[in-house]
């Protein structure tokens, strides 16, 4: 039975730019199911690949009208007659919503939801979900990174990039980082990246192979492969691996750079992982959340009105500085 409440949300009634995310204040509030969780959404996330789903260019369209978002922190509203982990009142993060999470208020299945430790803002919550489960599948379930080894990081001052550099130093990687903009730069270095790369000098490639003594690297994480991917081949070691994070398009590379050094490419899709792989990726975050490494940098924060204009420039800013977040 749908509620006779209402809220402002977020939704999507046809695909295309920016302009189509319109807030509307008459949605109705969505209603928990026996193991769901609604909650009071104090910010949520905005990631790259909500973009291309709005535009209509990614591989999954959900039904229309749709609201956006999947990364929310707030607190709990109500709970399913069935939901034993949770009660009204406390501070809790999502890594998916049903509902959207550009709204609010939004509904969660009760396993996407986890509490937030009290050091943490509500927009650092809002920055958990995809970015770090992102980089834990990237690095560890799919790149299979190992301590001692070293890893590129494209695109490192982003909300994914911080998130994969943490982790990689948690890890006891070798931690390379690029990003495009002083302010991007400076905080890839204080998240805690060994060294950090401007990846728009033309010259870049060939300063990480010197910082290598020209041995290359084991993994790259590739944000941006339509652009990258040819290169990233040519700075592997041998049996090095690209995690493919993000890609805008198609790219030609030459397949006989993957032969002399039997590299890998390596697709990355959070959505394939198995209910084990989230399992072990949350207890991975939850120890650095314990331990004090995992501490989320949040960049630009963007009022819910304004989820058009977060969009436009998560896209086509200068460079990331941080996760872009919303706030109700």
């Amino acid at each position: 039975m749908k509620s006779c409440r209402v809220m402002k949300a977020v939704c999507v009634s046809e695909f295309g730019g920016p302009e189509v995310l319109r807030l509307l204040s008459d949605v109705p509030v969505p209603t928990p199911g026996r193991r769901q969780v609604l909650i009071r959404v104090r910010a949520c996330g905005v990631n790259p690949v909500e973009t291309y789903i709005r535009s209509g260019t990614y591989a999954r369209r959900p039904p229309l009208p749709y609201t956006p978002g999947s990364d929310v922190s707030g607190e709990v509203q109500e709970v399913g007659e069935e939901v034993t982990s949770f009660k009204a009142g406390e501070r809790v993060f999502t890594t998916a919503t049903l509902s959207g999470g550009y709204a609010e208020l939004c509904v969660a299945e009760e396993a996407s939801v986890f509490r937030l430790p009290a050091g943490l803002s509500p927009e650092q919550g809002a920055a958990l979900g995809v970015p770090y489960c992102t980089a834990h599948r990237a690095l560890v379930t799919r790149a299979h990174a190992k301590a001692g080894e070293t890893v590129l990081i494209h695109g490192a001052s982003g909300g994914v990039g911080v998130a994969a550099v943490q982790l990689g130093r948690a890890l006891g990687l070798r931690v390379l980082g690029t990003a495009g903009t002083r302010g991007g730069l400076d905080l890839v270095l204080q998240q805690g990246a060994h060294q950090v790369f401007n990846h728009r000098e033309e010259d870049y490639t060939h300063k990480i192979l010197e910082a290598t003594g020209g041995a290359g690297v084991d993994v790259v994480l590739e944000m941006l492969a339509n652009l990258n991917l040819g290169a990233d081949l040519q700075m592997l070691r041998q049996g090095g691996r690209v995690a493919v994070v993000g890609s805008r398009g198609s790219v030609e590379i030459n397949p006989r750079d993957t032969m002399a050094k039997e590299s890998s490419i390596l697709g990355v899709a959070l959505a394939s992982a198995t209910p084990e792989e989230r399992e072990e990726c949350m207890a991975a975050l939850s120890t650095g959340m314990e331990e004090g490494w995992l501490r989320p940098s949040v960049g630009r924060c963007y009022p819910l009105k304004m989820a058009a204009q977060a969009h436009q420039d998560l896209m086509e800013g200068p460079g990331a500085c941080g996760k872009t977040v919303l706030t109700m």
